[in-house]
């Protein structure tokens, strides 16, 4: 678990996080540099999700080490199921992660949604649902790892 407390916004405390894969993890369905790593760094602290359409068909081999629970999705109604995941999972303890226009009512849901911004772009939706945009996932992942640095950014 992840405590961060926010002057003017109060505490956060973050048991999973919620990551889409295709735009935020991968590029053209492979794993981009420095996520692994990070991401195995972080399973230490939180349970890891993975919720994608699996567009490419590469995921679970490029997950196949790291430990995480991994959902795929039919290509209809991604945007409710994402949402829906948070819910399940207790959205108060929930980060979420993602880029696509799919991805921005995982993102509003959660305690903690972050936008990434990388090759593929991000929906504008999904900024504006995020509270926090970074410029891509491995920054986004060592928010959570140094926790310090949201507190800088999130507080009143």
């Amino acid at each position: 678990m992840i405590k961060i407390e926010i002057p003017g916004c109060g505490a956060i405390q973050i048991a999973h996080l919620v990551l889409d894969y295709n735009g935020t993890l991968a590029f053209d369905g492979t794993l981009l540099p420095g996520v692994k790593e990070t991401l195995m760094q972080l399973t230490e602290r939180l349970q890891v999700h993975v919720i994608t359409a699996d567009t490419f068909g590469l995921v679970r081999e490029n997950l196949i080490d790291i430990p995480c629970t991994l959902s795929v999705l039919p290509p209809d109604g991604q945007t409710e199921a994402k949402r829906e995941y948070v819910r399940r999972l207790g959205a108060a303890a929930v980060a979420a992660i993602g880029n696509g226009r799919n991805d921005r009512l995982m993102l509003q849901e959660a305690a903690l949604g972050i936008a990434v911004i990388q090759r593929e772009g991000a929906a504008v939706e999904t900024l504006l649902a995020a509270r926090v945009v970074c410029p891509d996932i491995v920054h986004a992942l060592e928010l959570l790892l140094f926790p310090l640095r949201l507190k800088a950014t999130l507080r009143a």
